[in-house]
């Protein structure tokens, strides 16, 4: 059906200076049990299309379901109509915007393909890590899941233009509540962060028998150990709880849009200001972080954005120096400076906005015990279970599932309910650690909103394991 739109698109292409068309396909399948009952399984086939036209300084978007020759000639007119409208009275001169006209291709890798494994036996698999993961009574609810996407979109432009893109995602599941009396806990894998573009090979990467059988031994743990103390002290954070920090106090931030306004209303601004860029020490020296979109099976890798921009791995952060925003085509042009190829829409019906893609802090040097070598006190966290930011992205207090202390210069007893408060102006600048690649993990998360209306979308986030000093550390209720 892909051929069929494109060879319609190209019969009905508009006589304006730039016309494009996004197509995107997205199946899913959803296989989860709770409490060792299967529950229904999800099936979705989301399909259509987005027109966009530039024309007279104006800027217009049509998105149809109908991808018959109607549809597509009717999604047109509404966005001619709309650019038309838009002509005299938008901020932005959108004939001014240098949009580009792509050739290319993409797809994500896919060694045990998502089909290759019957429905039941997926379903046995759940019921298995659902067995390892109900140990004890204390463990009142238990669930494993595995929910797979394919998103294929085909991008077309009056210039030329022509990107085919797919993407095989997979996102792995395991939690576990343990209660004791009026005390409750939460013990998951990474808070579904274990989310990548793979097939079922991810399966067997995770090692999900081992993770079932660990994750509820903790839980357990947690029960019996004390609260986190309260303390200002040195913080180890685990790259599935960095991953939360990459993204709520460095990424949202940074993003173009925010920074020129347009979230104000909805998701807030940013502290970031433009003239930070080239000059602001956002953290120490040990902090660099890259856009990173082309890194092979990390969630949001692709190899061009929805506007048709090359995707290229660029540093946003270097030395702790502010470089770029994270800022598309659009945004870029508005800002009069360098960003990246970030402009990114959760399907058909939505139009391409600034989105963070893969955002990783860049390894280091050393493992974990190098890490904690030299802190007499302090405390190390795993995996994100609560947050607060404030609108700008500056305070923040985070809350974690798991604890232990670190005591001269080792982990020891684990503490229940850790949580962390900063604030990202400073947060950064006291980074003393930066792990090497083999305390690195690449997560990422797929539900990240923006936008108006609302956009949910996946984002990747690879980190070592990161130290920081002097952070605020106290315990959850």
């Amino acid at each position: 059906m892909f051929d069929d739109v494109a060879k319609i698109f190209r019969e009905e292409m508009p006589q304006v200076e730039f016309c494009s068309l996004r197509v995107s396909r997205e199946r899913s399948q959803t296989v989860w049990t709770r409490q060792g009952v299967l529950q229904p399984v999800g099936n979705d086939d989301d399909f259509g299309a987005m027109v966009v036209v530039h024309h007279g300084g104006g800027a217009g978007y049509g998105a149809t379901p109908d991808l018959s020759r109607g549809g597509i000639r009717a999604a047109i007119s509404r966005a001619k109509e709309w650019a038309a409208r838009t002509a005299d009275i938008g901020v932005t001169d959108f004939s001014a915007v240098p949009m580009p006209h792509p050739r290319g291709s993409f797809e994500s890798d896919n060694q045990v393909p998502w089909q290759t494994m019957s429905l039941g036996d997926k379903i046995d698999l759940l019921a298995s890590l659902a067995e390892r993961l109900k140990v004890d009574d204390r463990i009142v609810d238990w669930e494993a899941a595995l929910w797979w996407t394919q998103a294929e979109s085909l991008y077309l432009t009056n210039g030329g233009g022509e990107v085919a893109q797919t993407q095989h995602i997979l996102v792995p599941h395991l939690q576990v509540a343990a209660n004791d009396g009026t005390d409750t806990v939460i013990r998951s894998l990474g808070g579904r962060g274990f989310a990548r573009q793979a097939g079922l090979e991810l399966l067997s990467d995770l090692q999900l028998e081992a993770a079932a059988d660990r994750i509820s031994q903790e839980a357990l743990a947690l029960l019996a150990a004390p609260h986190c103390p309260s303390a200002t002290t040195e913080l180890v954070l685990a790259p599935d709880q960095m991953m939360l920090q990459i993204h709520e106090s460095i990424g949202h931030p940074l993003e173009l849009d925010r920074i020129l306004g347009d979230e104000r209303n909805y998701a807030g601004t940013s502290f970031v200001t433009l003239d930070m860029f080239g000059s602001y020490q956002y953290g120490s020296e040990l902090l660099n972080v890259t856009y990173a979109p082309t890194v092979q099976g990390q969630l949001a890798s692709y190899a061009f954005d929805d506007d048709g921009v090359n995707a290229e791995r660029q540093y946003i952060i270097r030395e702790g120096k502010l470089e770029r925003p994270l800022g598309s085509v659009l945004s870029q042009h508005r800002a009069g400076m360098l960003g990246v190829a970030n402009s990114r829409a959760n399907g058909w019906n939505r139009p391409a906005i600034d989105r963070m893609a893969n955002l990783n802090v860049e390894p280091g040097e050393g493992d974990l015990d190098s890490l904690l070598a030299g802190i007499e006190r302090g405390v190390y966290m795993e995996t994100n279970i609560s947050w607060s930011i404030d609108d700008s992205r500056n305070k923040f207090q985070f809350g974690c599932e798991y604890g232990r202390l670190i005591e001269n210069g080792e982990l020891t007893d684990v503490v229940k309910k850790p949580n962390y408060r900063g604030v990202s102006a400073s947060f950064w600048r006291n980074l003393t650690g930066v792990g090497g690649m083999e305390t690195r993990d690449v997560l990422g998360t797929p539900y990240c909103g923006k936008g108006e209306p609302n956009q949910v979308i996946r984002v990747g986030h690879a980190s070592p394991v990161c130290r920081f000093s002097n952070v605020e550390v106290f315990g959850g209720a």
